[in-house]
């Protein structure tokens, strides 16, 4: 079986959290939100992961510097999700396996839906398998557009939707799981035809679906575990769901007899949350 390899997107800068530091560095209950994305990666059996960095990449860096599987990418310039995966392509041009494509700000990732991923990869053998989420509220995220099979057939970035297709609320939190070999055949065709003039990674699906490669989108992510972090209130409202999560693996641990406290959380710097 063809391993599977994960690359990270935490290249992103503060603009919003009105800090100096990386996005990926602030704290989620006492851990920097890039760990959880991680630790997420490894316990769904990745071997190997590629962390995209650009604003304070020496910081994060530094902070990660004694995790042996990490391999450190420096995007110099942000010019898209596309772009970034574009940068790991020096590592990963002839890997022949498969790659988890995920964003570093997206600490409510759960294990279990990437295991959901890998599995579905084995036994449909795409090109491209996702997980998709509904939300009641999908302002600010890409939509998933199906046929009327119920394929998939695109995604559109919130800011090029049209006034119907605001109105779907199927959307792409950003987890991928490419072959390999065909992600970076169609990423390099990637065009920055979008409001933003960047190069997005969802553009590359289009091109693996034109190419008449199969893909699957299936509806693996809960709500709550498509946020990401933007900004303060995001934040605040992530911790309060990782929070919830601890306090009910406490609840789980007593009840199969396991008194343990949970490890104190901190990062690997010893430095305290900036919340």
């Amino acid at each position: 079986m063809a391993e599977t390899v994960a690359i990270i997107m935490a290249a992103g800068i503060s603009s919003r959290m009105n800090a100096d530091i990386p996005k990926v560095l602030h704290q989620v209950c006492g851990r920097p939100m890039l760990s959880y994305v991680l630790d997420a990666c490894r316990r769904a059996g990745v071997v190997k992961i590629y962390v995209v960095v650009g604003y304070g990449g020496q910081h994060v860096k530094e902070t990660f510097s004694t995790d042996s599987d990490i391999i450190w990418v420096n995007q110099q310039q942000q010019k898209g999700t596309a772009h970034a995966v574009l940068c790991c392509k020096q590592y990963l041009a002839d890997f022949d396996g498969q790659t988890l494509v995920l964003c570093g700000d997206g600490p409510l990732v759960r294990p279990q839906t990437l295991k959901t991923l890998i599995e579905t990869y084995r036994a449909e053998k795409p090109a491209l398998v996702l997980a998709t989420a509904t939300l009641d509220d999908p302002t600010g995220y890409g939509r998933i557009i199906r046929n009327e099979n119920g394929n998939i057939t695109g995604i559109v970035e919130h800011n090029d939707c049209t006034d119907e297709q605001l109105r779907i609320s199927e959307i792409n939190p950003s987890y991928y799981l490419f072959n390999n070999k065909i992600l970076f055949e169609a990423i390099q065709k990637v065009k920055p035809d979008n409001v933003k003039k960047e190069y997005y990674l969802t553009d590359a699906l289009s091109i693996i679906i034109a190419a008449g490669h199969k893909v699957t989108a299936i509806p693996a992510v809960r709500p709550e575990e498509a946020m990401g972090i933007n900004d303060r209130a995001q934040l605040d409202r992530v911790n309060k769901i990782m929070r919830q999560r601890l306090a009910q693996k406490l609840v789980n641990q007593h009840k199969n007899g396991i008194v343990t406290a949970l490890p104190k959380q901190t990062d690997k710097s010893g430095r305290k949350g900036r919340e």
